[in-house]
């Protein structure tokens, strides 16, 4: 199982001070459990890995499969929450280099519908002209602009290149039950649907056939993800004492670090394969959290590559922030440092040695200097990158944002902030509806 380590925060903030949060956070726990708490009706994460039945695994690994035998490359239309959790998990058990691999035991994965670049869109459209390709198209309203743009010019390269009878059958909507323009879609389509619950908002979405089928499209085993997310239900579970409770020792220390005038949580990794799990993770706490003008500002960063761009700063800098690193402890595969006998670069003295552990001794080393430099450091640590201990990390961190939101007072399960811009945009364009903020917005140009 994961785990987590708080050490190296407490000569920054003391251990009392957390433990002292024990109250708040059992509060904070009931909350999310009675569904008394602010955004009660969007908890359906809480207990989904629990209530994910053999059948719905069984339908969205049969509805993958038709994919697979019938595409050699998948889009995943979504943007935010739609895609983000999917991503995560598939960059961080693939083959880094699978993309160019001639052997291909999947489809290609490849996002769309979360920019509005017309150049990536054109690049899209004209690298599938000569692909048997399908769409994953998520998106509860159907009218996300950027999720909905891209489908539209999807859809019908589908149908021209493919014909409507295949269109049909590589096309999967996974939406809402009953409204929205992509439900209609579907329905007069006749696409395989999936249904994204109601009471699930987008950010917590990944273990919804949001994120499980096109996990399960990409070749990786859903049932070892949900297993995984489903024992971190347990461990994080409102029985569970404080001190042996992950989720509620993370919420609380963050919780402290911020009152303390740590602003920033930077999220690191030394595996470049984990880049995407910072991605979600960033969406799901800076969306939860960031409004009623307060919230830690969710930052990430990719070491050892990012210490030769963002090192000077974290070392040196404002000290206004803290890090939390996430750990592998055993990687895939052995790689070895040859012995070279000019030894010009001076890297004999590792000749023999793992790959691994000259990254392991950058870590630790980087550990030291930062908690040296005035850093406050978390670490998670993953025992191995697989779907069990994916799955863990996911609900880990969702349940930490449940109850480290409800510590913060704000209700973390909306983003009426995120509705500003749209309104904006839409008068810009002449949105019929928009015409009194178009002239609004006139005055100010």
């Amino acid at each position: 199982m994961i785990s987590l380590n708080i050490e190296k925060t407490f000569g920054f903030i003391s251990k009392e001070k957390v433990f002292a949060y024990e109250t708040e956070v059992k509060a904070a726990q009931e909350m999310l459990e009675k569904g008394t708490g602010k955004g009660n009706d969007f908890l359906g994460w809480l207990h989904l890995p629990s209530s994910i039945s053999k059948e719905h695994l069984a339908d969205l690994k049969a509805t993958a499969q038709v994919l697979k035998d019938n595409c050699e490359v998948v889009i995943v239309a979504g943007i935010g929450g739609s895609y983000l959790g999917a991503r995560a998990v598939i960059e961080a058990l693939s083959n880094s280099f699978t993309w160019l691999q001639e052997k291909k035991t999947a489809p290609i994965m490849i996002y769309a519908g979360h920019n509005i670049s017309e150049d990536y869109l054109f690049e899209l459209t004209e690298y599938l002209k000569d692909k048997k390709f399908g769409v994953i198209n998520i998106s509860k309203s159907g009218t996300t602009t950027e999720t909905a743009l891209a489908f539209r010019l999807l859809k019908k390269q589908c149908e021209d290149q493919r014909g409507k009878e295949t269109a049909k059958k590589v096309i999967v909507a996974i939406t809402d039950a009953k409204k929205g323009a992509a439900r209609v879609t579907a329905d007069k389509e006749g696409y395989k649907t999936f249904i994204i619950p109601d009471n699930v908002g987008g950010r917590f979405s990944v273990l919804t056939p949001v994120g499980l089928l096109p996990i399960a499209v990409a070749g990786f085993d859903i049932e070892k993800l949900v297993a995984g997310a489903a024992e971190m239900e347990k461990a994080c579970g409102c029985d569970v004492p404080f001190d042996k409770n992950p989720a509620a020792i993370y919420a609380a220390t963050r919780n402290e670090l911020y009152k303390s005038g740590k602003k920033i949580e930077i999220l690191v990794n030394f595996c470049p394969k984990l880049h995407y799990v910072s991605e979600w993770w960033k969406q799901l706490y800076g969306e939860s959290e960031g409004k009623d003008n307060k919230g830690i500002f969710p930052a990430s960063v990719d070491f050892s590559t990012d210490l030769h761009s963002m090192g000077q700063w974290i070392q040196e800098g404002e000290r206004t922030i803290f890090e939390t690193v996430i750990s592998v402890e055993k990687v895939d595969h052995k790689l070895e440092v040859p012995f070279d006998e000019a030894n010009l670069d001076g890297l004999n003295f590792l000749a023999g040695k793992r790959v691994d552990e000259v990254n392991k001794m950058a870590e630790l080393g980087t550990q030291l200097a930062h908690v040296d430099g005035g850093v406050p450091n978390m670490r998670i640590v993953l025992p191995e990158l697989s779907e069990y201990n994916i799955g863990e990390l996911l609900y880990f961190f969702e349940k930490a944002c449940g109850i480290s939101g409800y510590l913060l007072e704000v209700n973390p399960f909306n983003q009426p902030g995120v509705e500003a811009y749209k309104k904006n945009m839409f008068a810009l364009l002449n949105k019929p509806g928009y015409e009194e903020e178009s002239k609004a917005i006139q005055a100010k140009l």
